[in-house]
Formats: structure tokens, C-alpha cells, sequence
């Protein structure tokens, strides 16, 4: 799955990026699809020193298409946004609603127990600074919207080093 991504920042609030993943078809076909797929992604994030030093809301879109192979294999098409907001609390704790570009719309092949095209879920993510370079948090989401299905409920567990 390699990425190449371009990111520019204006100033100390905004900053933009564009990039693009490239999928090649493995894996069981339970898993994956036979096809090439790409994925297109545009970001833009603003600072909100207003309301916490370290808050920042980014709006991220990413288009998950089939290119090639398998003309037989399921058509993969669906948009993947996330409305990100992460709000810094005291002593460095924080909290980060919609983390995931896990919001989807499908504008592929219907997969099954699809009714509609739209996923929605409630997203949050809780964590804390442990040091100035390690960040431990836990997401949980779970459905609001499933005419699309992705998942019943989900959680991650992250430790982050920053360096």
C-alpha cells in the first residue's frame, strides 16, 4: 500500500495536503477485491488557539476506486470523510471526535446487508499526552447510520510516538 503525499502550511493555523494510496488486488477474495484500486485524499486543517492551545479541526476527503483488473471482481467506490475535531484538555488530555475517515458513502457494487449508500457512525477518541513525544488514547465508534455496513462497533487502542 504505498502513499505519496504532498502537505503545505500557510501559517501557524492552516495547513493542506493532497495525496493518493495505490492498493494491489491480494488477499482472499472475502477480504479484498480482485482490482486495483486508488485512493485519492485532500486535507485541510485549521488551529484553534481560541478555544485551547493544541485544538484543530481538519476536514479530510478520500476516494476509494476500483482502476483495474478482474472486470468480474466487485466494484469498489465509496467516499471516506472525517470531520475531525480534536478539542485539548487539561493536563494534557484530549478528546477527538470523528479520528476516522470511517463516515462513507458507497457508490460501488452493493455489499451484503446494504440498503442504502450512507455510513455514519458516532466516532470518538479520549487519550493523554504521556510525554512531550508519547500519546496513549482508545477510539470507540459505533453505527448512527448503517444503510451501508462497515462495522457493528469498533474500537483502537493507540500508543503514539512522535519524533
Amino acid at each position: 500500500m504505498p502513499q505519496a503525499a504532498l502537505i503545505h502550511t500557510f501559517d501557524a493555523r492552516w495547513a493542506a495536503g493532497v495525496g493518493v494510496r495505490l492498493f494491489a488486488p491480494t488477499g482472499q477474495d472475502n477480504l479484498t477485491s480482485d482490482n486495483w484500486r486508488l485512493m485519492p485524499i485532500v486535507g485541510v486543517r485549521t488551529m484553534l488557539p481560541e478555544i485551547a492551545s493544541g485544538s484543530y479541526f481538519t476536514a479530510l476527503a478520500r476516494y476509494d476506486v476500483s482502476v483495474a483488473g478482474d472486470p468480474s471482481a466487485k466494484t469498489i467506490s465509496n467516499l471516506q470523510l472525517a470531520p475531525t475535531l480534536n478539542l485539548s484538555l487539561p493536563d494534557r488530555w484530549f478528546i477527538t471526535f470523528y479520528p476516522s475517515p470511517d463516515i462513507r458513502v458507497n457508490f460501488g457494487d452493493p455489499v451484503t446487508g446494504q440498503t442504502g449508500r450512507l455510513f455514519l457512525p458516532f466516532d470518538v477518541l479520549v487519550g493523554r499526552k504521556l510525554t512531550k513525544n508519547l500519546a496513549a488514547s482508545l477510539e470507540v465508534a459505533v453505527p448512527i447510520i448503517k444503510d451501508y455496513p462497515v462495522y457493528d462497533f469498533k474500537t483502537e487502542a493507540r500508543l503514539n510516538l512522535s519524533y
